[in-house]
């Protein structure tokens, strides 16, 4: 089963995907200029892709997780999805995106970080 993962930020959307189930690979982020060209960019991309599950990264356990997760689930209702959807804990797969990359590049604000964030949720929902 072909799944992909987004990691919805205020910004930009961190995506990773696995075709295979075994190898999950980040793609180039999604950047944020309003929701709705997000929506759209999120949707091209999955069909694109032919991907069959989207998994979304929620903070589950996090001060601030009730606004995200209505801000989140928001979102993905303007996706007008076909395929189903599961949320994975997303509690500091940020953070750990950061330690991992730390030295690989630099922390510029172009998505790799949300991307790799992406791939550590996806990577959990699939352990």
């Amino acid at each position: 089963m072909k799944l992909a993962c987004i990691d919805v930020g205020l910004k930009r959307i961190g995506v990773a995907i696995c075709l295979d189930g075994n190898i999950v690979i980040p793609q180039n982020a999604i950047l944020r200029k309003n929701r709705n060209q997000a929506a759209r960019d999120v949707t091209t991309f999955l069909e694109e892709w032919a991907i069959e599950k989207l998994i979304v990264g929620l903070p589950l356990h996090a001060e601030s997780s009730e606004e995200m997760e209505r801000r989140i689930k928001h979102f993905i209702s303007l996706l007008e999805l076909t395929i189903p959807i599961a949320y994975q804990d997303e509690q500091s797969s940020s953070i750990e995106a950061k330690e991992l990359t730390q030295g690989i590049f630099k922390h510029k604000k172009d998505g790799r970080v949300d991307s790799i964030a992406a791939k550590i949720i996806l990577e959990r929902h699939l352990n």
